[in-house]
């Protein structure tokens, strides 16, 4: 499913503030660019999440319904409402897989001898190790 949400993107010293009204979150980046690709990952989580507990993904504001949501939120501390507003898109079905698809880092003991063998035929642990579990899960 694709979807695109306003984003709003507020320079605050050196930092952007990031506010997705639609899903209540908060992140940051260290410019524009940056803002966006945090805005574009944390909808991305949050919508997989809220996937998960089998729970509709909220409609997208408009400009104006994300502006009146950020001026709700809005405290004495920090406003939104007069920051820059863009809209994100993101494909979660994309995002999902990729997510699926990233690499874990997993500790595997073996024998010195082993490690010693491998490591003179230039061998890729990773790679040896990504075979072998594809091969015990054919079976």
């Amino acid at each position: 499913m694709k979807k695109v949400y306003p984003v709003i993107i507020k320079q605050n010293g050196n930092d952007y503030l990031v506010f997705v009204p639609d899903m209540e979150i908060y992140t940051e980046g260290k410019d524009k660019f940056d803002a966006i690709v945090m805005a574009r990952d944390a909808i991305g989580l949050k919508g997989i999440e809220i996937e998960d507990m089998n729970i509709a993904l909220p409609e997208a504001s408009d400009y104006d319904g994300a502006i009146a949501l950020a001026k709700k939120d809005a405290d004495e501390d920090f406003d939104f409402s007069d920051g820059l507003v863009t809209f994100v898109d993101v494909d979660f079905e994309a995002y999902r897989n990729k997510l699926r698809n990233r690499a874990v880092k997993k500790n595997c003991t073996i024998p010195f001898w082993l490690n010693e063998k491998a490591e003179a035929m230039g061998l890729n642990f990773s790679k040896v190790l990504q075979n072998a579990l594809m091969e015990q899960l054919k079976s």
